[in-house]
């Protein structure tokens, strides 16, 4: 069905008087939700929408042991790159998928449209809560009462990829604050070589490097929304950057493309600063490389210090007008906590669990062989302990983004810079906020 214009200035309402912060009181104690959530009768053929490469291994094994539920697996683009824009055409046009893939930072930007189920009424759900790590169910509650619109798949705790081989013969330290990595950067270039890529496109990788600083782009109180994207720790991040920007210390490939690989895989690109699951983005995008990277906790501003940011982390959401949201629901609680289903998705995209137990499985302390045998998410888990909670995502993120790669574009080829980016996406999304009736303090 289409999005009823009553329903999204409902859900605009309740966005607009919650803070949709990580650390927010998610879940309640109630024991069931209002609404009704039951079987279908006969039958029943899920559609799932997600770019989570090898996912179809894990719905494999749902389908064996479901076969009165089966489930249809629709890959497309990771979710800026297309898949979003996808939901909100056919949710407008009645036709979306039963699930789909939606990463936490654009669960907002779902509810604000309305475009999903509440399953909080659906058998298990509430009581499931948990067994998630608590900042990632608040992000799918918005903190109301009897509410859960999608259920944690997995969270992105960044660090930093490195070609331990390179480093090594080159006699360079690897970098452990960001002042040792623009020095590595220089003696880097001096080789023929760039010390990372910077991506026009990825600014929810930028957010994370401003999450590490203690950054924050949004705030939220009774009386409207705070838009901060030039405060004291972005500026800082973006003039760090912009530094190695004009200095030719970066390289800067449109991200997810050949051209992008094949630095990686030739050599060309030393580290990648990104989340765990990037594990697997390079393992299947430099091959040629296999054994030769390492894993090390992202540089610090300050010497001794241990912070991270987040990239990523996604749910599993049961999408308007469902007709099965009942099985839905049992689907995407299955798929995030049955672990053979997260070991199966570990195997095939490195995602790292955002259940609780899920980090206890066997899969998450053997080495890695393209890693060189290590053990990667040790690393990873203590990133994640370091991860500030109180992170605040816009109702508008997928717009911010959209904004801010524009003029990121403009600024790794010489027009402006990445703080005359952030200045005009600040602007922009006022604009947007406003023109959404959603309450935004100048």
């Amino acid at each position: 069905m289409a999005i009823s214009l009553v329903a999204r200035a409902g859900a605009i309402a309740a966005i607009s008087a919650l803070a949709l912060t990580a650390c927010s009181t998610g879940g309640t104690d109630a024991p069931g939700a209002s609404g009704d959530c039951a079987p279908s009768d006969g039958p029943v053929t899920l559609t799932f929408t997600s770019w989570l490469p090898g996912v179809e291994e894990a719905v494999a094994i749902w389908n064996e042991e479901n076969p009165d539920v089966q489930v249809e697996v629709q890959t497309g683009p990771n979710g800026n790159g297309g898949t979003y824009q996808n939901f909100f055409n056919q949710l407008a046009a009645g036709n979306a998928p039963d699930l789909g893939q939606i990463e936490f930072d654009a669960m907002p930007n779902f509810r604000v449209q309305d475009g999903l189920e509440n399953i909080a009424a659906c058998e298990g759900i509430l009581a499931a809560e948990d067994q998630f790590v608590p900042w990632t169910w608040s992000q799918v509650t918005f903190g109301e009462e009897d509410a859960v619109y999608a259920i944690p798949q997995d969270t992105g705790p960044m660090a930093m990829f490195y070609r331990a081989d390179l480093f090594e013969e080159a006699g360079i330290p690897v970098p452990t604050t960001w002042e040792e990595y623009e020095a590595a950067a220089v003696q880097i270039r001096e080789q023929g070589g760039y010390i990372n890529n910077f991506s026009q496109s990825d600014i929810n990788a930028f957010a994370g490097l401003v999450w590490q600083a203690g950054g924050e782009w949004f705030s939220n109180d009774a009386d409207g929304w705070t838009v901060d994207l030039t405060g004291a720790e972005t500026t800082q991040v973006a003039e760090y950057w912009q530094g190695l920007i004009d200095n030719d210390l970066v390289a800067v490939y449109p991200p997810w493309t050949d051209e992008w690989n094949a630095a990686y895989n030739s050599s060309e690109l030393w580290t990648w600063v990104s989340a765990v699951w990037g594990a697997n983005t390079i393992a299947s995008g430099a091959p040629d490389t296999a054994g030769n990277w390492a894993v090390a906790p992202m540089p610090q501003w300050e010497a001794g210090a241990s912070a991270a940011g987040n990239w990523g982390g996604s749910t599993t959401a049961v999408l308007k007008g469902s007709d099965h949201p009942y099985e839905a629901a049992q689907f995407a609680l299955w798929l995030n906590t049955d672990a053979d289903a997260l070991t199966a998705m570990n195997r095939t995209a490195n995602i790292y669990p955002a259940t609780i137990e899920g980090a206890n499985l066997p899969v998450f302390g053997e080495g890695v062989e393209f890693y060189g045998g290590q053990k990667i998410y040790e690393v990873f888990a203590e990133a994640g302990n370091n991860v500030d909670p109180n992170f605040t995502w816009g109702p508008t993120m997928t717009q911010v983004y959209n904004d801010v790669a524009d003029g990121f574009s403009g600024a790794v080829s010489g027009s402006g810079t990445l703080l005359d980016a952030l200045t005009a996406g600040q602007d922009a999304t006022i604009a947007a906020l406003k023109a959404a009736s959603i309450p935004v303090k100048e």
